[in-house]
């Protein structure tokens, strides 16, 4: 907690003031991290096609800088928290996170603009994968070219044309 207080400029009792517990405000960091995801995925839906909305997605995560999203590399560490509290953050997470990309994917899939013999979930979990280095690790030169590959890679794929 003494940390938390120190990174935000405050007191730590001003912390116990406004959070009961430190599994209150490791939930709430959490979950303001998926506030963050929820304005990304807004943004990207008002992109006209999957193109656009994957180069709006990259460039959202790498507009961030790495240590943004900590909060979310936090997410590992939810076994310290109460079943029930961990299950709704899980929910909301995969709701927002995991909804928000599948049905972009769909939509992809069925204006052809990706493979149909792939279900979206799959399709879903490699962008996620092929992503998790812009949201992770620290901050180096070339992060935007390395999102112009990443995506690449998803749309075209890694054998020579």
């Amino acid at each position: 907690m003494r940390e938390v207080a120190l990174a935000v400029g405050v007191t730590k009792p001003a912390l116990y003031h406004h959070y009961a517990d430190k599994e209150t405000l490791f939930v709430a960091i959490l979950e303001d991290s998926v506030g963050d995801l929820e304005r990304i995925i807004v943004q990207m839906r008002q992109q006209p096609d999957l193109r656009s909305q994957l180069r709006s997605l990259v460039g959202s995560l790498l507009a961030q800088s790495p240590d943004h999203w900590v909060g979310l590399q936090l997410a590992g560490e939810l076994k310290h928290v109460a079943p029930e509290r961990r299950a709704d953050f899980e929910n909301h997470y995969r709701r927002v996170w995991l909804g928000g990309l599948g049905q972009m994917i769909g939509e992809g899939i069925e204006r052809g603009e990706l493979r149909r013999d792939l279900s979206p979930a799959d399709l879903t979990r490699a962008l996620m994968g092929i992503l998790y280095p812009l949201v992770s690790g620290p901050a180096h030169p070339g992060r935007e070219a390395a999102g112009d590959s990443l995506l690449a890679v998803f749309l075209e794929g890694a054998t020579p044309r």
